[in-house]
């Protein structure tokens, strides 16, 4: 009999825990703003190392929250006004079998954090830029202003 009773509390203790991280990520993607990524956390081996989750944008910020956790403290923090994209490209190698199919991996610099790489799909994509390019002007995310060209004055 205490070997069903422990069975009994060992699957409900299971399925509350389920709930909770259901209802935490529910709670995250309530206020809109909200996108699935993966972020690399490990680059010891090549191809290996994502992470999924939920990104959240808030004003200048996109808070990575990890799917399977129970922190509301996001895992990472990426900042507009400092994050810049080097470069995009499509999984290769054993990426291509834990992204889903239209996905794109951006390699980012997060300022003095160093590289990032995130991976999310393709149209996706292309909010994120059109974010990142709307922060203010000067920022390295934003488009450079275009320079001002004077004529030259004439000599006379």
């Amino acid at each position: 009999m205490r070997i069903l009773e422990f069975f009994g509390i060992c699957v409900v203790a299971l399925l509350a825990l389920l709930f909770v991280i259901f209802f935490r990520r529910r709670l995250l993607m309530v206020g809109g703003g909200t996108i699935r990524l993966q972020v690399r956390v490990s680059t010891m081996v090549p191809g290996r190392g994502w992470s999924t989750g939920v990104g959240q944008f808030v004003g200048d910020e996109l808070r990575f929250h990890r799917m399977f956790s129970l922190a509301f403290r996001p895992k990472r923090v990426l900042d507009r006004t400092v994050l810049l994209v080097e470069e995009k490209r499509d999984p290769d190698g054993p990426e291509r079998l834990t992204m889903p199919a239209g996905w794109s991996v951006l390699r980012c610099r997060n300022g003095d954090d160093g590289e990032i790489e995130i991976a999310m799909a393709e149209s996706t994509v292309t909010g994120f830029l059109s974010w990142l390019e709307a922060g203010p002007p000067g920022q390295p995310g934003s488009l450079s202003p275009r320079p001002i060209i004077r004529p030259r004055p004439a000599d006379h």
